[in-house]
């Protein structure tokens, strides 16, 4: 096996384990197990008539719930081969790199650091009782190993070169950027000469656009703000612009209490994360839409017209799924497939940022 095949895999695998994580986390079985890295001291779940007595002793106001209990487990389980699969690449880049040019070299260590950060905030989640800040640090931890292992695959993989099409001449190129400049308004403000150079810092600027409203659906789900509206869409209590209290919603230094499962925020709270996660996917929508419409237009680009289509393609499909979410009332299957969705939304605009810089 190659380093392209087994970066892929890690890829696949760091996807599954996000989605695991929403699974864990929707069925509230985030304390399924009340220690870390074990699961009432054992590192599978006790059965026996010995093992459960010893749980119960060591865990008196906690009693085992199986089905809970296993779902965290294997979470951590398919999350430790992730793990296991991140340091090989790494090892592999450290001997390697300087024999093969091509093998990357920074992000794989930044995956391990990332990978040990993740390990501390998987325990942070369970002693310190799913704390929002935590849980959504975790999150995003996932979604960053996920965006690391997304460039590393497409800094490894062949024909990495991508020449202009016929007709791309410097003169082909001046017509194409005069005409990019009529058919995107307000995507991207500046003129740059260099239409690659251009098209880069858009794809850029909606990454950071997409890792906002990843935060902000993060937030949303570990303040349990998910149905804080019931069923109304998309108005809010009968409102585009409810009550809401900003500075309570996003207060990241909340004291530590004792337990954060189901949450403890105020309902116009819950409403105020609700509503901003809302906004913010209506222009993360604007952003990204004609950034994809712009790159399937443009032969210059067509190269990743794959890539731009399924941007496309999820994006309807993450707004759709937003949607559901609400009106049938957060139903488990829909919930998982929007945390999916979201995180090949950022594996994609990764994609795009590392390919469109080989363009020339």
């Amino acid at each position: 096996m190659n380093y392209h095949k087994l970066a892929k895999i890690a890829l696949i695998l760091a996807v599954f384990v996000i989605m695991l994580g929403a699974y864990t986390r929707l069925t509230d079985a985030g304390l399924g197990c009340p220690d870390w890295p074990g699961c009432y001291g054992h590192m599978v779940l006790p059965n026996s008539t010995p093992a459960l007595t010893d749980a119960a002793q060591k865990f008196p106001n906690q009693p085992i719930v199986a089905h809970k209990a296993w779902t965290e487990m294997v979470h951590r389980y398919v999350a430790g081969a992730l793990g296991l699969l991140i340091i090989i690449l790494a090892v592999w880049s450290i001997i390697k790199h300087r024999s093969q040019k091509n093998l990357p070299l920074v992000a794989p260590l930044l995956l391990v650091g990332v990978l040990i950060f993740q390990a501390v905030l998987g325990m942070w989640t369970v002693t310190l009782k799913l704390l929002p800040l935590v849980v959504t640090g975790h999150l995003l931890g996932g979604m960053t190993i996920a965006a690391l292992l997304s460039w590393v695959v497409s800094a490894t993989r062949q024909n990495r070169n991508i020449t202009l099409p016929d007709g791309g001449s410097q003169e082909g190129g001046e017509r194409q950027r005069a005409s990019a400049s009529l058919l995107r308004p307000g995507l991207v403000r500046a003129q740059y000469k260099n239409q690659k150079t251009a098209v880069t810092v858009a794809t850029a600027a909606g990454l950071i656009i997409l890792i906002i409203q990843l935060f902000l659906g993060a937030w949303t789900s570990t303040n349990y703000a998910a149905l804080a509206c019931g069923s109304d869409f998309p108005t809010c209590a009968g409102s585009l612009w409810p009550s809401m209290n900003w500075s309570h919603g996003f207060n990241i230094l909340s004291p530590i209490g004792p337990n954060y499962e189901g949450g403890v925020l105020d309902m116009v709270t819950r409403v105020t994360i609700q509503m901003a996660h809302r906004y913010w996917a209506l222009i993360t929508f604007i952003y990204l839409a004609p950034l994809a419409l712009f790159l399937l237009t443009n032969q210059i680009y067509r190269s990743l017209h794959y890539l731009a289509s399924a941007l496309l393609i999820l994006l309807v499909v993450q707004i759709s799924l937003g949607i559901l979410n609400v009106v049938k009332l957060l139903p488990l299957p829909i919930a998982v497939a929007h945390n999916g969705v979201a995180v090949l939304l950022l594996i994609i605009l990764v994609a795009l940022l590392a390919r469109s810089r080989e363009i020339g």
